[in-house]
């Protein structure tokens, strides 16, 4: 949603241009009779969502870019979609493994729903260590993503949630779409049955959990997407205590731990408790680039447990063997090589160029005496311009730059004045949008 911030612009001059929202951006709940209709109702539900999800519309507004400038080169820094190429080692394991199912001995049918325990085994050893976090407890998916709205069909409609404003937008779209939102407030931008746990900057990204309300379950992401803030070792520490006293569940999503070089903690897990109180959800995509080969998992330790005693564990795996046939074994296959010593090295170098993009980014906006934050422990930027409308600087810079942003308000109210960029890129695009950005700015 749109707002206009032309008091706001007033006294910080950017010259950001007012654009009024896209129509498909702009459709409330219509009813469009075109040929025979069932008698089938709407999910009421559905009709609850606001607007179109976060990404698709970020797409809708780039192809209309395109179609009113065809001969501009656009400059995606945007949705965060890796860019370079897998490394041989893992992609050679699995066309291996794919050249194999035309073979007697190599095919392979089915496997186990829960995952490769080879893969589940080495996930633990590699990620877990010392946590104790075992094979057994993981739960390997088609990325991280999808885990989140297993999870929420686990949790079911009557459980109450908090998320991070900013965050990521799936999680309180899935909470509305089983239910657990309540009414949209056009008013606050927030839906009624939601907590937000207010993440900015002046609160160095972390909910002041005195005032928070108590709830079921928190999603929380470090680092966070789209802040880029890695919460420390104390933050997660009152976290954990936090639900501990309030007897709720943490959905923690890791999946931009690798990109962690500061002593912040990788997992939830390297906080004592945490293992009574967390689930913890992450991903190959954003550090195997394997966005578009899509493979995950989730944690759900032993330990966690209902009000009534039952094993948390117990019911997701009923989940993931109801409604999950078990990840691609030639993904998995790719995940084992991933996880291989040289592996881990050839991964390793491209996070070193994703994040020395990110410090050309943050370099330029801070040369420009834009407030930066982001940019040192995960792939995003956070940029912010006082008293603007996020979808105002969005579509300014791009029209005038050909430059696909992300506006901060996507993510949540607590985003506007904001916007997104991502380090996914190649190196000369990074350096060119810069060169842009600082002649336009």
């Amino acid at each position: 949603m749109l707002h206009d911030s032309s008091e706001g612009n007033r006294s910080f001059h950017y010259g950001f241009l007012s654009q009024q929202p896209l129509a498909s951006a702009t459709l409330g709940i219509e009813t469009v009779k075109l040929g025979h209709s069932t008698e089938v109702p709407r999910n009421v539900n559905m009709e609850s969502l606001q607007s179109g999800y976060l990404f698709p519309e970020i797409s809708m507004r780039e192809s209309e870019h395109i179609r009113k400038h065809p001969d501009a080169r656009l400059i995606r820094l945007g949705i965060g979609d890796t860019t370079q190429p897998i490394p041989d080692i893992i992609t050679s394991a699995m066309a291996e493994h794919a050249f194999a199912l035309s073979t007697v001995k190599g095919y392979k049918g089915y496997g186990a729903e829960q995952g490769n325990m080879a893969l589940r085994t080495a996930i633990a050893d590699k990620f877990y260590k010392d946590m104790g976090i075992e094979g057994d407890e993981i739960f390997i998916s088609d990325g991280a993503q999808s885990d989140i709205s297993r999870l929420q069909m686990l949790l079911g409609s009557n459980v109450t949630v908090a998320v991070q404003d900013p965050s990521f937008p799936a999680y309180i779209d899935t909470s509305v779409i089983v239910g657990q939102a309540g009414k949209f407030l056009k008013e606050t931008g927030k839906y009624r049955n939601i907590v937000y746990m207010n993440c900015r900057p002046e609160n160095n990204f972390f909910p002041d959990l005195s005032t928070t309300s108590r709830t079921d379950i928190i999603f929380f992401c470090s680092p966070n997407n789209p802040t880029g803030h890695a919460a420390t070792w104390q933050q997660l520490k009152k976290l954990v205590e936090f639900a501990k006293a309030n007897g709720s569940i943490i959905v923690y999503d890791s999946a931009y731990a690798a990109y962690i070089t500061d002593p912040s903690p990788r997992s939830i897990y390297e906080i004592p408790g945490a293992r009574e109180v967390a689930i913890e959800i992450s991903s190959f995509s954003k550090f195997a680039g394997f966005t578009g080969v899509r493979l995950g998992w989730t944690v759900v330790p032993e330990e966690l447990r209902y009000s009534n005693g039952y094993p948390v564990i117990k019911d997701f795996n009923r989940i993931v063997c109801t409604c999950f046939n078990g990840a691609s074994n030639i993904v998995q296959a790719g995940g084992l090589a991933c996880l291989s010593p040289d592996g881990f090295q050839a991964l390793r170098t491209v996070i070193d160029y994703y994040k020395e993009n990110a410090k050309i980014i943050v370099d330029a906006f801070q040369s420009l005496g834009l407030k930066v934050n982001g940019g040192k422990n995960a792939p995003y930027v956070w940029v912010q311009f006082p008293g603007s409308s996020s979808w105002d600087v969005f579509a300014e810079i791009l029209e005038k730059t050909h430059i696909l942003t992300i506006p901060g308000s996507g993510f949540g109210p607590g985003g506007n004045e904001h916007i997104r960029v991502s380090a996914f890129g190649h190196r000369e695009y990074i350096s060119e949008a810069c060169r842009r950005l600082k002649n336009f700015l």
